[in-house]
């Protein structure tokens, strides 16, 4: 996709940024350098000198970059751009002659007024798109409710179904327990004896 060129507007201000960031980044001249390290960039002039302009070029990224980082986070630079597009149709409606129409600026308008009159409708479509949200967040919470609602109710049935056959367990193995197990053992020894004998060679 094209993209639309840079307006005046944006490159005057962006080549005057850069000279100021150079300006700023070298204000400090290897004199002044030298007069804070006197006796190391006598004995080390070149390597005082090399330190002085990497030093120099590091500040002058630096700033650069975070100029860079800035107009990126607030979209400076299209924002430029649309001022610039802006002034440019007012000025060319007003050498036109069109100075009636409803979206013209008139000195007797408060700019918080005009700000207003263009964001309301914008904020207006916006909460109702933020009720419309609620909403559904509400009846998704509601559903949500009435399944852990029917959940808890499955569980506490199966609990109570679980502890009846507990109970049922309990009464099965008292009454197992009263039983004589020693006439048990016998009468199962004779049985299994009595199930061989019957059986064919």
């Amino acid at each position: 996709m094209k993209t639309a060129p840079d307006s005046k507007r944006w490159t005057h201000f962006h080549s005057a940024l850069q000279l100021a960031i150079s300006r700023a980044a070298h204000k400090w001249t290897y004199e002044d350098f030298q007069e804070c390290f006197t006796l190391w960039c006598k004995e080390e002039p070149h390597g005082a000198e090399g330190i002085f302009n990497t030093v120099s070029r590091h500040m002058e990224d630096q700033i650069h970059q975070s100029c860079e980082n800035l107009f990126k986070e607030f979209n400076v630079r299209d924002s430029i751009n649309i001022l610039h597009a802006v002034v440019s149709e007012a000025r060319a409606r007003k050498q036109r002659g069109e100075v009636n129409g409803k979206d013209i600026w008139k000195e007797n308008l408060a700019p918080r007024a005009a700000v207003r009159a263009r964001t309301v409708r914008v904020m207006e479509s916006e909460v109702e798109h933020l009720r419309a949200e609620l909403q559904a967040l509400e009846e998704e919470s509601a559903a949500l409710y009435a399944q852990c609602e029917d959940n808890d109710q499955k569980q506490r049935a199966a609990d109570t179904k679980t502890a009846e056959l507990l109970e049922i367990l309990d009464d099965v193995y008292a009454k197992w327990s009263q039983l004589p197990q020693d006439e048990i053992g016998v009468w199962a020894l004779e049985s299994a004896e009595n199930v061989g004998f019957a059986q064919p060679p």
